[in-house]
This record gives structure tokens, sequence and C-alpha cells, in this order.
């Protein structure tokens, strides 16, 4: 700015063009002022045509024009008017009372003297005072204006002095600010790297992780833009906003030395809109404890204006957009950014506030509103209250190679090695890197300094920060010391002390948030050494406006944490852990709220760098320490970073991580990181430096491991992609960036060359062209692993189509491109399509809108491009293997397209799929295309969806059926806009060029020959089209031609009555028809009957699915018929007599009302359809005369086997009429009806041969309807079952049916389960069951399960058996329970379970059996078993009347059972207790043994589990029992007994003459017991089982047992299994088992041999031509053993079971081994669970099934079946006769193998149970399984726990049928 002019100086003219920007910039805010104004002093000027002038400024100038033009007066005037009605700025103010002279300011213009005419002026806006004279308020702004500029010209003095210019301060001057600033400044000043960043930046708090960022506001083109110094302040207006101005960077980036520099600008006269500039520093600003006013701010802490302050602040004030304010390192800032108290109201000039309060009025403008505030920080910490107030956020890089050479030159100027230098550093990448942030680069120069003065040949830099660091220490030390010392222990001795001080020094005041010391913070020999080594920055401090203080800081904050890190380092306070939780920094990389120290930067980076071999010897020197002190504090650091890589870190943390391990230069450290990283690295929205990249390289270098690595929204230089260069391991690279334009691809493509490993490549969201594709393809050529290239939204335009794709057509490995968003025309997408049909290695175009996908097959395209072969010049050459997908989707095509895309389509003769959907065909577009089909090649579908069809349309699509052979299915909706016709692969087809005559003839005429082109069937879809009657018309013309349509589908229309009728006219005419759907097309009940004729009349119909509820569904099925020959035409209908008929047909119809009437004539109707075998009417509302009707028709239906009526409510009279149909028709032979809602008839196939049954469950029958169901069910003899559970009978109704059972004259099953039985009904019925002569067994249970079962059988029938469980007998049940078995002579079975029966009443129990005449088994189930001994248990058991013949104790089932056989001579059990009561006590033991003895002498088994054993009893056992002549079996299983006992035990079997039976299981037995053992077994010649399992014999006892086996040839049943048995002891038992030829069943399972100990082990078993039962389950044997067994099976024509369970077999051992089943032909069962079989070994089991005739159960569960392998394991099913139970859970099934399982189970009429748990069942499947279930009376249980079955339908499906369990127990 110029000095104001005076008015001698100034002329008019000149002083109105020196005022006019200013002047034009201020009543530009007051347009409508001036112009009222302009027309008082203009009032014969017309201004009309300022309307059109909308830019104020512009229409300001035009009147200012106006006004100058009407002549010096009346600008004088008007000019002096504007003085006095505008509060003005002082300096325009004053330049326009200069440039008007004296005169009277309240004077009005002469040519407007109206005073009307000025009360329209407006009064209003800052309106001044009228004074008494003009002249004094002149002088007034004049001296005000004096003392501004002198204080301006004072400010640029103190900044010259401050910051050295040597232009604006004088050589003195200049000398003392080189003594007091850092070495830094000497240098001449080179530009830095500033670009402009994303204002959301600032919303980054230190809470949220910079790589989380939101998308900025800014365009992303504008973000990362080069910013310069000169371009932030151009803007800068009158406009009372304050203009805030945000720096960013990070530390040594030169923002202070920026600042610096901007304040030496302005000094200089460079920034000439600013009268004044201010720069604080907030590490000063910490010093402050005081409140200050902005007055006190600017001139106490700055610099006070030598005179009029006051004066001097007025015109700061008046003038504020004209100030810059300078707050540089906001970072550093000690204390809380604290402006709660700002906002309560407005703060005046006088209020003293804190510095974070002053600091935020001015950015908020509410302090010196206008003026331009400059902050600067690193990238982290920032206020809330900035977050909406900056105005520009800029990003201070650094330097770029061309600045780093710039200053590397300056540098070296006076250098002759200054281009060594250069190119030393151009030469190393790395050094590069790091010379781009400025404090580095001056580490950097110094050190190449000091090697090329001392070894101007030989230069080996650091590799480091850190160790740079240390270098340029000793470099300082060195210099000063100059040639005196050379050694670096010596220079380090030395200043040891000195170092050590400023560590401390350097430690505290990090931990203490100080930055500023003075003289007495400082040691003064510290101060000495930092000072003269330039450590030390020497500096005014000023707190007051009183006399400054000298302050002193670290030449930079790097510098000060580098030396705290040392402190740690060396310090011998500092152990292991403090120094861990020092590093750790759990605020800094875990935590997201405020970090704890918030000026450590490069604290850690430092701490890492000490943590590396290389400084190990400097850190030694430093401690006096040894090495292993050194090494074990940098172990602590290494293994706190490894830990820190196991966290949850955001991109940023990830770079400072790989810094850190950069630092440590350890390979192993990185190694580590990089496993725990998993090798994947995302970094979002935030900027990467050269020196990131470097850090990142070398972690990923570390290792051999293949790398992702994705970049988005970064900003980075491309010297970055240079240092990406040195990355071998990148598997996959993405960009996403609109900044990635063509030269950041072309510097790209110069790094993908090393890129060995790449194989997906990601270049999104830039701005790339066709000109830089070139440089890439041209660079990923040498990517020979290269598989996807990702290209979506660049500006890849129409011309560069072609070429972009010829040049990835050469890409041999290339599997995909991706070119979506980049706005390509229809006429670029034709010509893709037509380069990808002429590429030979692309196999897919998807586009859709503006997704453009391109897939190639990933080989070599030696085939040559093929876009003018035509599909004639190839019709002599076999169809490619080639397949290409065409997609064209949502491209607007409309009719004038279809002839170029046909074109394009026969141009390629290898088309898969064609997707034209969403486009603007019509009708018009898709004939043009189906004409043409026949010549087009396409071998899947072809996709006209959405191109605005109509019937004629569909009816042209119709056509096309003919006219194309390879057409396989049309799927057309008009209201879905759905067109789809699919093509068959089969090669007959696609052999043959396509036909231009129709296929089928219109007149009826013969089919062709012989050997005419094989017919494919079709199938037509043609749904939710609202067509009507008329509709159909048109269709079926079409339809009727097409006679080879297999599937027809005409759902979701509105055809009605009358369409149906129509459609069956010509129904005759497809005569390949398989499937007719005719769902909800608003049939009526008159539909019904016709349709029910149709199945009458047409017999090829299979089955007819009927339902008119909500949902209509009509859906018929017919038999597969045989082509007719050339020579015999089809018959005109249906009446032919098919030879298939006799397969049986089905009629279903739900939700339809029917009354008795409609239900008679229905029947009438279906008894004259032929072979009708299934009925299933659901939910049709019958009353019981409906019923009644139809059931009376039941004879007349010769050929059924199924009649179902379900979801319909019974009556009781409705059930007995059901119950009543096994009167009604001979040929029923099951009669089930549950919960009055679903019935079900079973017929067989005969008249009345089979056993009948009759099950009424859930039907509320009680005891008012039991005389007549009773009546009923005897009118032609009792069923063989009869269900009655879940009724109503009670006690009442029990009595009732139990007169009526002595009636029964068959063997009859009476279940009565759950009928609310109580005790005295128990007890009613346990007399009937003592006096009837035919009931054979009772079993009662009245827990929750309310079990009641009654067997009926004939006279001959000698069993008489008895169950009670838990039925709560009370003392007086009881009772009454002993006379009733005392009435009851014959019972050979008593079975008591926790019927309140203690061991007192037991005896009473044994009383009361005494009148028993045969041989009697008493079980009693009680908790007192478990308590009581032994002794005490075969104390009861004496009292038994008669001879004990068996001991049964099993105390984990609290089970005490006799057998007791009956002697001729009856005695009194009263004689017997009295006889024994006789002894004395003395003797009474050895009595009791006598008695024991005697009682027991036809023992035969004796069988205790879970007993505990002591001496007393082991004697007895071993003295008493086991000699017993007639013991046949003993069984000791989980008992306990002392060690010295069990030896007593097993050397007392020699004893058993008469063993055959011995089992010691889970006895705990070792191999140590076997010899004794041994010795027993010589002793047993009748041994024919012995059971040793779950023990510990081990290989030793098992090669002991294998010698005694070896002599015990009777011995038909061994068991080995769990015995930790291995190699040796099965290859010994091996050895003698081919002499064991009555062995019946081994079983080893649970044991430990290898695949070689299972081969000897098969190879013997081949020899025992007895075995019956094989079970090796969970051996691990694998697959040799299972192709040895596969050998050997042949040789077992005896065997019956086979367990394989778990056993490792896999597809090769399976295969063989079920392949090899078949030659076993007596199995019953096989489990080959927990195996990976693999389909082939399914495959060939299910071959093999059929030959089972006798099998039972299989176990598959486990072994990986799939629905496709379900297919063939469920036709085999059919096929085993015999087969009770199949569990296939833990597999793969879905709907598709339930469905084929539900098919099969009526065929397996023996099944009882399905398990079929934990598959991926769903509702289709379930709801399959429970349709079938229905037919399958025999079936017990289904169990689907864990499928994803719907629960609310599992619900359902469990309250129709109780069989299907969807429950986990």
């Amino acid at each position: 700015m110029q000095p104001p002019l005076q008015n001698d100086d100034l002329d008019l003219e000149a002083a109105v063009a020196n005022a006019r920007p200013q002047l034009v910039e201020f009543l530009s805010h007051r347009p409508e002022w001036l112009l009222t104004t302009s027309r008082c002093f203009l009032p014969g000027v017309a201004m009309d045509g300022l309307d059109g002038i909308t830019n104020c400024k512009e229409r300001v100038s035009v009147l200012l024009d106006l006004l100058e033009a009407a002549g010096p007066a009346t600008w004088k005037q008007f000019a002096q008017y504007l003085c006095m009605e505008c509060d003005l700025p002082l300096d325009l103010e004053i330049l326009l009372m200069s440039s008007a002279g004296e005169g009277n300011l309240s004077q009005k213009p002469e040519a407007c003297t109206d005073g009307s005419a000025w009360s329209s002026v407006p009064k209003g806006f800052s309106r001044r005072r009228h004074r008494s004279s003009s002249v004094s308020d002149r002088d007034a702004k004049q001296q005000r204006l004096d003392s501004a500029e002198k204080y301006r010209r004072l400010l640029i003095d103190s900044i010259c002095q401050r910051y050295g210019s040597t232009r604006a301060a004088g050589a003195a001057a200049q000398q003392q600010t080189q003594q007091t600033q850092p070495l830094a400044f000497k240098q001449a000043f080179v530009n830095l790297v500033i670009r402009q960043s994303k204002a959301s930046r600032l919303k980054e708090r230190t809470d949220r992780p910079r790589g989380d960022a939101a998308g900025a506001s800014e365009p992303e083109e504008c973000v990362g833009t080069a910013v310069k110094v000169s371009d932030l302040f151009c803007n800068v207006i009158a406009s009372g906003m304050t203009k805030v101005i945000f720096f960013v960077g990070k530390p040594g980036t030169g923002k202070t030395m920026l600042m610096h520099r901007i304040c030496q600008k302005w000094a200089e006269g460079v920034l000439p809109q600013f009268l004044f500039t201010f720069l604080f520093e907030f590490r000063q600003l910490n010093l402050l404890k005081r409140k200050l006013t902005l007055k006190e701010l600017l001139f106490d802490l700055f610099l006070q204006p030598e005179d009029s302050p006051d004066e001097v602040f007025q015109y700061l004030l008046e003038n504020a957009w004209r100030t810059l304010i300078i707050f540089d390192g906001l970072d550093e800032f000690a204390a809380n950014m604290d402006v709660s108290s700002s906002s309560k109201g407005g703060p005046t000039l006088t209020s003293r506030m804190s510095i974070s309060q002053l600091f935020a009025n001015l950015c908020h403008g509410k302090l010196l509103p206008g003026c331009t505030v400059l902050v600067t920080s690193r990238p982290k910490r920032l206020p809330d209250f900035l977050l909406n107030t900056v105005d520009l956020l800029g990003e201070i890089w650094g330097f770029d190679h061309e600045k780093v050479e710039e200053y590397v030159s300056h540098y070296f100027n006076q250098h002759s090695f200054k281009e060594q230098a250069i190119a030393h550093l151009k030469n190393n990448t790395k050094l590069l890197s790091m010379c781009q942030i400025p404090a580095l680069c001056y580490v950097v120069c110094i050190c190449l300094e000091y090697l090329l003065l001392k070894h101007q040949m030989s230069v080996e830099l650091p590799q480091t920060m850190t160790q740079f660091y240390i270098r340029m220490l000793l470099i300082f030390i060195n210099k000063q010391q100059g040639e005196r010392v050379r050694d670096e222990v010596t220079q380090l001795n030395c200043n040891k002390n000195a170092i050590w001080g400023l560590c401390d020094l350097a430690l505290k005041s990090l931990e203490d948030k100080k930055l500023v010391f003075y003289v007495g913070d400082i040691p003064e020999h510290v101060k000495e050494f930092a000072s003269l080594h330039g450590l030390l920055t020497v500096f005014e401090v000023k707190t007051s406006g009183t006399h400054p203080e000298t302050g002193y800081a670290f030449v930079h904050l790097s510098l000060q944490e580098f030396f705290a890190a040392v402190c740690l380092m060396i310090s011998n306070r500092v152990d292991k852990n403090y120094l861990k939780k020092k590093f750790s920094l759990k605020s800094r990389w875990t935590l997201k709220n405020v970090t704890k120290t918030e000026f450590i930067e490069n604290f850690h980076i430092f701490l890492s760098g000490l943590s590396s071999k290389e400084c190990r010897t400097f850190l030694m020197l430093l401690a006096e320490q040894d090495e292993a002190w050194v090494q074990d504090k940098q172990d602590a650091i290494l293994q706190s970073l490894k830990k820190l890589a196991a966290t949850h870190l955001t991109g940023p943390k990830v770079i400072e991580l790989c810094h850190c391990t950069f630092e440590t230069q350890d390979l192993k450290v990185a190694q580590h990181i990089g496993r725990l990283l998993n090798f994947k690295y995302e970094f979002k929205n935030f900027r990467l430096t050269p020196l990131d990249m470097s850090a990142l390289v070398f972690v990923i270098n570390s290792g051999q491991d293949l790398t992702y690595l994705d970049f988005v929204g970064c900003l980075m230089d491309i010297d970055c992609l240079e240092v990406l260069a040195g990355c071998k391991t990148i598997e996959h690279l993405s960009f996403r960036s609109r900044r990635c334009g063509d030269d950041f691809a072309a510097a790209l493509s110069k790094s993908l060359q090393g890129m060995e490993c790449l194989k997906k490549l990601e270049l999104t969201g830039g701005s790339i062209t066709a000109e830089g594709m070139t440089d890439l393809v041209q660079a990923l050529s040498q990517c020979l692993h290269l598989e996807e290239i990702n290209l979506q939204d660049n500006r890849i335009r129409d011309p560069d189509v072609k070429r972009v794709m010829d040049l990835f057509s050469r890409m041999e490995k290339l599997k995909k491109i991706d070119l979506s968003n980049n706005d390509l025309s229809s006429t670029a997408v034709f010509l893709l399509a037509k380069e990808v049909i002429a590429c030979q290695n692309a196999t897919e175009l998807r586009v859709r809108r503006d997704t453009v996908i391109i897939y190639f097959s990933g080989s070599p395209g030696k085939v040559p491009r093929s876009l003018d072969l035509g599909w004639e010049e190839n019709t002599d050459h076999a169809i490619p293997t080639r397949h290409v997908k065409l997609c064209l989707q949502d491209r607007s095509l409309s009719p004038q397209h279809a002839k170029e895309v046909v074109a394009i389509l026969q141009s390629c003769p290898c088309l898969s799929e064609v997707d034209l959907s969403g486009n603007k065909l019509g009708d018009e577009g898709c004939s043009c295309l189906l004409e043409s089909l026949p010549w087009i090649s396409i071998s899947k579908q072809l996709d006209l969806s959405q191109n605005c069809l109509s019937v004629n349309g569909i009816c042209s699509l119709l056509k096309s059926v003919n006219t194309c052979q390879k057409m396989v299915e049309v799927q057309v909706s008009l209201c879905r806009e759905t067109a789809v016709l699919r093509f068959t692969e089969d090669r007959e087809f696609a052999s043959h060029p396509p036909r231009k005559d129709p296929v089928f003839s219109t007149d009826g005429q013969q089919h062709g020959e012989e050997n005419q082109t094989p017919t494919a069937s079709k199938k037509i879809r043609l749904t939710d089209g609202h067509f009507q009657a008329c509709d159909l018309e048109k269709l079926c013309a079409v339809l009727k031609e097409c006679s080879s349509i297999s599937e027809l589908d005409l759902s979701h229309n509105f055809l009605g009555d009358e369409g149906l009728l129509q459609l069956f006219q010509f129904l005759t005419n497809l005569k390949m028809l398989r499937s007719l759907k005719f769902n909800d097309n608003q049939i009526s009940l008159n539909s019904v009957f016709f349709l029910a004729q149709s199945l009458c009349t047409l017999e090829h119909i299979k089955t007819m699915n009927i339902s008119l509820g909500h949902t209509q569904v009509i859906h018929l099925t017919f038999w597969e018929r045989t082509r007719a020959r050339s020579t015999i035409r089809w018959r005109s209908n249906f009446l032919a007599h098919p030879k298939h008929i006799a397969n049986g047909r089905c009629f279903r119809l739900r939700d339809c009302r029917l009354g008795p009437e409609d239900v008679t004539r229905l029947c009438q109707i279906l008894a004259q359809c032929p072979q009708l075998t299934e009925i299933d009417l659901c939910g049709n509302s019958l009353s019981d005369q409906s019923i009644e009707r139809l059931l009376s028709f039941l004879p007349y239906f010769h050929h059924l086997t199924l009649l179902s009526i379900r979801n319909n409510a019974f009556s009781s009279r409705c059930t007995v009429l059901l119950v009543n149909s096994i009167n009604l028709c001979e040929r029923i032979r099951t009669v089930e009806v549950r919960s009055n809602e679903n019935a079900f008839l079973h017929f067989g196939t005969s008249m009345r041969s089979q056993r009948t049954s009759c099950r009424v469950t859930g039907c509320a029958i009680g005891q008012g309807q039991v005389d007549e169901l009773c009546s009923v069910l005897a009118r032609r003899g009792w069923p063989a079952e009869v269900d009655l559970s879940r009724n109503q009978l009670g006690d009442e109704g029990l009595r009732c049916l139990l007169d009526h059972l002595h009636q029964v004259p068959i063997t009859c099953s009476l279940n009565l389960s759950h009928n609310r039985i109580s005790q005295d009904g128990v007890l009613q019925l346990i007399n009937a069951f003592a006096t009837s002569g035919n009931t054979t067994e009772v079993q009662v249970s009245l827990c929750s399960k309310a079990t009641l079962i009654i067997k009926l059988t004939s006279r001959d029938d000698t069993r008489k058996i008895l169950r009670l469980a838990k039925c709560n007998f009370q003392p007086e049940h009881l009772e009454k329970l002993w006379l009733l078995l005392e009435k009851c002579t014959g019972l050979t079975e008593y079975i008591s379970s926790n019927n309140n029966v203690t061991v007192q009443v037991a005896g009473r129990l044994f009383r009361s059996l005494r009148k028993n005449l045969g041989p009697l088994k008493i079980s009693i189930e009680e908790p007192w078993v478990y308590t009581e001994s032994v002794t005490n248990l075969l104390d009861l058991a004496v009292q038994a009347y008669g001879n004990v013949t068996e001991i049964v104790i099993c105390k984990d089932k609290t089970l005490f059972q006799l057998g007791v056989k009956f002697p001729h001579c009856l005695e009194k059990v009263e004689s017997v207790v009295s006889r024994l009561n006789l002894y004395k006590p003395e003797i009474k033991h050895a009595r009791f043994y006598q008695r024991v003895h005697e009682k027991c002498a036809q023992l035969q088994e004796l069988r205790w589990s879970h007993v505990e054993l002591h001496n007393v009893e082991a004697e007895m056992l071993v003295k008493i029992l086991l000699p017993l002549p007639e013991l046949k079996k003993f069984v000791l299983t989980s008992s306990s007994i002392k060690p010295t006992e069990i030896d007593a035990l097993i050397a007392g079997f020699q004893n058993c003459q008469a063993i055959e039976e011995l089992n010691l299981g889970y006895m705990e037995l070792s191999s140590v017991a076997i010899p004794t053992l041994v010795l027993g077994l010589n002793e047993m010649p009748s041994l024919k089982r012995l059971i040793l399992n779950h023990n510990s014999i081990g290989n030793d006892g098992c090669s002991r047992l294998a010698e005694a086996l070896r002599n015990m040839h009777y011995v038909e049943e061994i068991n080995l299994s769990h015995n930790k048995i291995g190699d040796p002891g099965l290859i010994n038992l091996a050895a003698v088992l081919p002499a064991m030829q009555n062995l019946k069943r081994i079983d080893l399972s649970g044991n430990s041999p290898s695949p070689a100990g299972g081969e000897k082990l098969m190879e013997a078993l081949a020899y025992c031509k007895c075995i019956e039962e094989l079970l090796l389950s969970r051996n691990g044997f694998g697959d040799k053993t299972a192709v040895k067994l596969a050998l050997c099976l042949p040789h077992m024509t005896n065997l019956k079971t086979l367990h394989l369970q778990n056993n490792n077999i896999g597809p090769a051992g399976g295969m063989e081994l079920t392949t090899a089943l078949v030659a076993c032909g007596l199995l019953e069962e096989i489990s080959l669970s927990e195996n990976d079989l693999g389909e082939g070994s399914i495959r060939a089991l299910s071959e093999g099934l059929p030959c089972f005739q006798h099998l039972r159960r299989i176990d598959l569960k486990l072994c990986g079946i799939t629905d496709d392998a379900s297919k063939s394991l469920s036709r085999s099913f059919q096929q085993c006769p015999s087969i009770e139970e199949i569990t296939l859970s833990w597999n793969a099934l879905g709907d598709g193998g339930a469905r084929e399982l539900a098919s099969a189970l009526p065929e397996m009429e023996k099944l009882k149970m399905l398990d079929l748990e934990k598959n991926r069942i769903g509702a289709c499947g379930a709801t399959k399984l429970a349709e079938e279930l229905a037919r399958c009376p025999e079936i017990q249980s289904i169990r689907l726990w864990d499928n994803p079955v719907p629960e609310g339908l599992a619900q359902n499906l469990t309250s129709q049928d109780p069989r299907l369990c969807f429950s986990f127990y």
C-alpha cells in the first residue's frame, strides 16, 4: 500500500482514480442507497438502464462514472455528503475529503433542493454524527493515520530483524539474527509444495481415525491442487467477514519456516493488501498464565507502538480487513482449547480473556472482524470451534523431487562436489523419499556434506531417520572439536554429561508439556553445549508489556523427541515395564479419546529406531552399560511393536506402524507384523508421502506372501509410485481417486513392470483416458499373472473402445475388465460387442445402463479374430468349445437398433446367453430378432424382458417355437414384463443348420420320416399376462401347432371356465405334454366336475391337483408316452388304451366347499376313472352327510390305495362313521383319524387277508362313545391294532372298554395312552389282567408320557407281563396291588419302576408273588437301589420264594432284578424268615453265606454294574457266587473294587467252569491284570463271549489275550473296543483269528492302530467264515485298510452287521468298499457315518443296495451327501424290503433331496425311522415329507431338528402329524 497523499500533491482526477477501487468495494454493499443518492445529485439523468445490470460492482461503477462526468462540483458535493453520511474506513475517508476540499458537509446539492427528494434517501446505515468543524475531523483522522503508518514501519523493521531480511535490515541485524536462529535459516529459501485439502479433514478429531473421515463437500478434483502463497490472500476485501486459513503439515515439512517467510515477504512489500502482520507462536503463548485483552495480545506480546497506542489500535479496528494475524503451531498449545465462556455473549475490546478464548473469538470474527487469521498445526489436534469457520484448508507437503534437488543445489552451491551430492540422492530412492521432508533434508545434507568432505570416493549414509539424527549429533560435535578428536567414542565420552543433561531436559519438558525454557531451566553446561552445536535456539519471550526475557527451545520439536527417546533408552531409572508403558501409547494407537501427551509425534518412531542393532553401540557408550543391558531394552521395544500389530489399526496407524518397523531395520519383526496384518493394507482419505510408502514397502518386502493394497481417496505424489515399484509381492492393487489421470497412469505404468505377482488392478473413480490406458496396457503385459482390471468411472470415450479392447485382448491370463461408468454410447457398446465376439478369449460382455464388464477365459487367445466370419462359413466345422454371454440391458435400444443387434448375434456362432432386457425393442424389434432366430446360435438363453411386448408380440414369440428346433422353454409374463427363451445344448440339435420351414405342420399330416431331426420337448409358461378367453383364441391358434410342448403353464390370467374348456379342446394335439398348470384363472365349481370328468376320459392324466382357495391351483401331470413311428398317426383323442395305465392315478381337491350332492356327483364321476389310486380331499368343509356319502362309494373304487380327508372338522358321529368304513370295504387296511380334523384310509391290494389297524387319536372320545366304537370294531372282528391315545376315556371309559376286551378273539394291541387314567383305573386294569385269559401284557406309566398299552393274544400264549412305571402309588394303592398280584398266578415278568416301593415293602411284594406257578422275572427300579449295599440287596434277594436264577444290580439305572424259579414243593416264606432269625449273632454272618449259597444254587446269570465291592462282598462273590455250577453269564462293569480284590476276583475265574459269557467292561483293567485273567480263561472251556471293552489293556495285554484265545475254539464274540490297542497287539490278535472258526462277532472300535495294522486284521478276518458282526468304528484306518477290507468281504458271506464309523475313509477307499459290499447279501446293518466318502462312493453304494434284501438299518451320518446323491439313494432304498431305519443326518441335503426321499417313503413298507437332522431342508422339503408321510402309516418318526424350516411351519406340520419331529431330544 502506498502512503496516503496530501491535497497539495493531488488534483481531482488523480484523487478519484486513487480512491476508486476502495470506493467501489465499499458501495457495492450499499447499491440501493447509492442509486437513490445519485438520483438526487443527477435529477436530469435517466437511470432506467441500470435495472439490467445484476452485478452490484458493475452498477456502482456505472453510477460513479455518471457522478464524475457531471463535473467537479457535483463530485465534490457527493464526496462531502458521502463522508458525512457513511462510516468510511479512515484511509478512504481522508482520500475523499482531500479530493472534495473545504466545504459545508451539510450542504445539499444545488440540483436537488427539494426536501422531499432527500427524505427518500436512506438514513439508516451507519449515519455519522455532524461535527462543528470539518477541518478538525480531518486533522484528527490524519493524526491517527500518521500514528498507524509509523507503527507499520516499526513492524516492518522488527520483522526484518527477526527473520533476517537483508533488504530491509542492516548488516548488524542480519548478524544478530543468524547468531540466534537455527542453521536451517542460513539456507536460501526453497518454496514448499502446498496443496489444497478437504475441508472435511477438519472434522477428524483425535477420537476419530483419519482413515475413517467422510467424503468432502468440495469436488475431489479441487482437492490436492497446488496452492501458491500469494493466492491465499488475493481475495482480501472489506467484507467485514473474518477469513481463516488453516495449514496442516507433518513434522519437519516447514510450517514455521513458511510463516517466517510470509512475514518477511510482507515486510518487503510483496503483500500490499495487508497493512499489519502479527505472528504468534503457541509454544511461547503456553507461558502466559494471565488473561489478556486483544490490545495487550497485539502490542504487549508482539510489538508495542512507540506512541499513541490507542490511535493505532483504533486504526487497526477500522482497517481490520487489512490485518494478518498468524498463529503458528496450534498442536504445541499445552492448555485445553476451552472456549465455552466465549459463547456467553459477545466479547468487548476491554474484555480480558485466555489465549484460547482470544484465538477463538478472532477466528469467529467476534474480535477484529474482517481480519485474516492464518493458523498452522500438525495434522492431529483441531478444536471443535474451527469446524465451520475455516475458509481454506491447505496441507504443506514439504518438498517434491524438484524441490529436493533445488534445496540440495543451494546447500552445496559452494562445494565442488555439488553434482556428486545431487546424483547420490537421486540414485537412492529411500534417501530421496526422506529428503521430501525439509527438516530431514537438512539433516541428510549435513551428513552428506560431512562424509563427502571426509571420503569423497565412498559415501555410506545411514538408513533410518534415527540413525541420521545420531550421525548429525556426532557431526555437530566433530565440527566443533575440529581435527583434535576423531574417535566417536572419545567425542561422546567428552560430552557425555552434557548429552545426558540435554536428554533429561527433553524428556522432562515433554512430560510437562513444556516447549520453551528460561535460563534457569537449563544447566549452564547443557546450555553451552546445545547452543554451541546449534541444538537450541534463542529468542525473546514477551509475557507482558515489560522488558522481554530470553527463551530457549530445541530447534525443532522432532529433535526434542529424539533426545527424549534416547533418555528412556540409556537411563538406569527406566526399566522394561516403564519403557513398554511409554512405548505402547495406547491412547495413540488404540483408544479414541484425547491423547495423553499431545507433543509426541515421532517419539515412538525414534524409540523403534533406537532398538535397531545399528544403534546399540551408540547407546552402550552413552549408558555406560554392556550389550546385554542395552539389548534387553531394545527387545522390550520390539515386543511392544509386535503387540501393536495385533490390535485393530486404521490406515494411518498402519503407516505409523510401518515407520516404526522400518526404523528397526529388523526383517523378522517386519515379517511378523505383515502376518498379523494378513498382508492386506487398506488406506482411506489421508495423504501418503514417499517416505510413508518406503516404510510400507519395507514391511511388504520383508516376506514372500502375496499382498493386497487398497488406496481410497488418498493424496499422494507421483513419487510414491516410484517407491511402490520396489514391491514385488503385490497381488491386488487398487486406487480410487479422481486425481488419478493419464499422468498418474503413466507413472504407475513404470512401477507395474516389476510387479510379477499382480493379479488384480483397480483404477476407479479417476480421470484416465485411452492415452493413459495405452501406457498401462504396455506395462501390464509384463504382469504375467494379471487376471482382473477395474477401470470404473474414468474418462474412456467412444473412439477409444476399439483401441482399449484390442490392447486388453492380448493379455493371456486376463479374466475380467470393468469399464463401467465411462459414459459409453450405444454405438460404443455395439462396437464393444463386436470386439468381444472377435476376441477369441473373451467370454462375456455384461452391459446394464452404465455398467460395462468384459470377461475373458484367462487362456491364451491363439485363435484368430473371427469378426467377419458368418454362420454359413462354419457349418461344416464342429461347434467350438468357446461360449460367449452377451448382455445389453437397459440401453434404450429401439426397433431401429434391431437389425444391428441381429447382425452382431449372427456373427457369433458360440453364444450361450443373450440378455436384451430393459430396452424398447417392442413387438417390431422383437419380431425382427425372432425371425432371424434360426440363424442365430444360442445354446442357453435369450432374455427379451421389459421390451414393451403385447399379445401380438407374444404370439410372434410363440411361433418361433416351431421355427427354432433348439428352443426348449418360453417364459412370458405381461404383468412382470418377462420374456425369456431357453435353448438346449444338445449337440444332436446343434449339429444341424437351422430349418426355414416349421417343424410341425398345421393340417395334422404325418410328422416327418424316421431320419428327421429329433425335436426337443418344449416348456411354455404364459403367466401373469391378464389373458382373457378372447386372447386365448390367438394363443391357441399358435399353441396347437406346437405338438412338442412338454410343460404348459397358463397361471395367473383371467381365462375362467370358458378358457379352460377351449384349452382342453386342443389338448389332444399336445402329444408330448407332461405338465399343465392353470392356476389363478377364476374358475368355478363347474370346472372341477369338468376336470374330474377329464380325468376319466383322458387316460394319460397321471395326477390332478385342484384348489379353489384364496390361490386357485390347477395342476395336471401326464404319463410319458413313446413317440409314434413315422407310419403311425397320433389318434385324435386319448382313448387309445395306453399300456402304462396300470401305474395308478391321483385326484387332489383342496379348499373347495362341497355339499352332499356335490360329493355324490364327484364320486359318481371318479368311480368311473380307471386305475384311480389316491384321492386327497383337503379343506373342503365336508359335513357328516357328505362324508357318509363319500364312504358309501368306497367299494366302487377298486384300485384306491389312499383316501385322505384333511383340514376338515369331524363330529363324534363322523369319527365313528370313519371307523365304520373298515366294515364297508374289506380292502381297507388302516383307518387313522387325528385330532378330529384329519383322516387317512389306507387300502390293500387284495381282500381281507392282512392285519388291519384303527387309530383314532386326539378326538375327544369319552365314555359315551366307547360302546358304539367297540360295537363297530367287533362287527367284523377287532383290528390287530387299535390306537385310542390322546382321548378323554378316563377311568370309567377304561372300565367300559375292559368289559369288551374278553370278546376279542385274536391278537390285538390296544394303545390307551394319554387318556386321564388314575391309580384306581390302573388297579382296575390289573384286576382285568389277572383274571383275563387273553391279556398277555400290560404297560402303564402315569408320568408325563402317560403310557397305557394292552396286548391281547390267543389262549396258547403263556406269556404274562406286567409293567408299572411312575404310578405314584400310595400305601393304600400298594396294598390293593399286592392282593391283585396274589390272584395273578401265571405271571412271567413283573417290572416296577419308581412306584414308591421301598426296600421294606419289597418283601411284601415277594410274598404276593409266592403263588406263581412258573419262572418269574422281578424287576424293581427305585432310588434306594443306588444307596443300598450289595450285601443288603443280596439279603433282599434271598427273601424271594423259589430258587434264584438271575441277579441283576445296575446302580446307574437303580435297577434290582431277580430271576426266580419255583420248586414243586411249596415252602412258606415266613418259615424261612423265622428260621434265619434263630441263629445267634456270632454265626449269623456264616449262615447268611450258607443261605445265599442255597438260594442261588441254580444261579445262571450274575450282572452287576456301577456297584462298590468291599472286602466282604468281594469275598462272597469269589467264594460263593462264582463257583456256582450253573453260572453261565457273569457281568461286572463300571464298578469300584480295590486292586487286591480285583486280583482275587480274576483269580477266582479259574473256578468258573460253566461260564459262557464274561463281561468286564469299564473296569480300568490294565495289561498287568491280563496274565491272571488268561489263567482263568484257560479254565473256561465253554466260554463263548469275552467282553473287555473300555479298559486299558494295550498292546501287551492284547498279545497275551491272543495267546489264550488261540486254544478257545468255541468263542463266538470278542469285544476289545476302546483299549488303546495299536499295531503290535492288533497284529498278534489277527494271527489267531483264522483258527477261531466259530467267531461271529468282533468289536475292535476306538483303538489306535495304523493302516498297516488294519490291513493285517482284514487279511485275518477273511478266514473267519462265520463272522456276522464286524464293529471297527473310530480307528482311523484310512483308504488302504478300506481297500483291503473290500478284497476280503467276498469271503464273509455270513456278515450281517458292519460298522466303520469315523475311519478316515475317503473317496478312493469308499468306492472300493461300497462296490464290494454287494458280496454280503445277508447284511442287516451298515454304518459308514463320519467318513468323507464322496459322490462316487455314494453312487456305488446306491447301486448295491438292492442286493441287501435283509438290510434293516443304514447309517450315513456326516458323509457329505448332497441332493444329487440322494436321488440314487432314494431309488435304491425303495428296493430294500426290510429297511427299518435310515440315518442321513448332518449332511448337505436340501429341498431337492428331501423331495426325492419323500417320494420313496411309500415304497418302504417296513421303515420306522428316518433321521434327517442337521441338513439344509427348508419349507418346501419339509412340506413334501409331511405329505408323503400321510401315506406311510408304519413310519414312527422322521427327525428334522436343526433344518432351516420356519418355526411356524414346523409347528403346523407337527400338529398335523406328530411323527414329524423338529426338536432336539
